[in-house]
């Protein structure tokens, strides 16, 4: 394993109870307790994205902290780093329907229903107050992300009783 994910924690699994906990805002951007969490987010995404193939961005409840931070890492528009105290100021009354995952449950895929567009209002790491704009997948990505902030699972958003599937028989059907 290489130095730049030494950090990596373990990834809180469905059914512990903390993963339904609404998280605290943070107030001490500054503090050595948040930069070492934006690290510790940071290398966990990274210890996955290695093992896994895939993943983009993980919330801080997900490693047991109920603290407001997401960290998205996401090459197609650019965005690495974290996002404090993040949350949704303009969701797009347009919707569509996707495949879910996610790092709690990672052999799970879930069908649910999100915002085609939001603005996010969050801070940076220094405590600057800055807006983003998302679209598509950033924009369920965001959503994903800031509902585990509010104690909020994606198998809680399923559009049906149906709409559940594990990853191998999703990936047997939807393969070219």
């Amino acid at each position: 394993m290489t130095a730049d994910i030494m950090a990596s924690r373990e990834i809180l699994q469905l059914g512990n109870p903390s993963l339904l906990e609404r998280s605290s805002p943070i107030t001490e951007h500054a503090s050595t307790e948040i930069r070492d969490l934006a690290r510790d987010l940071s290398d966990t995404l990274a210890g996955f994205r290695l093992a896994t193939g895939y993943g983009r961005g993980i919330a801080a409840p997900q490693i047991g902290v109920l603290k407001r931070m997401i960290f998205v890492r996401m090459a197609t528009n650019g965005f690495d780093g974290p996002l404090i105290n993040p949350e949704v100021i303009r969701a797009s009354d347009g919707r569509f329907e996707l495949w879910d995952d996610c790092f709690s449950f990672p052999d799970l895929m879930v069908r649910v229903s999100r915002a085609v567009s939001i603005r996010v209002r969050y801070e940076d790491e220094g405590g600057a107050s800055r807006i983003i704009e998302a679209e598509g997948d950033f924009s369920e990505l965001l959503q994903h992300e800031i509902d585990h902030l509010d104690g909020i699972l994606a198998v809680q958003r399923a559009v049906s009783p149906g709409a559940f599937a594990t990853r191998s028989e999703w990936l047997r059907q939807n393969r070219p």
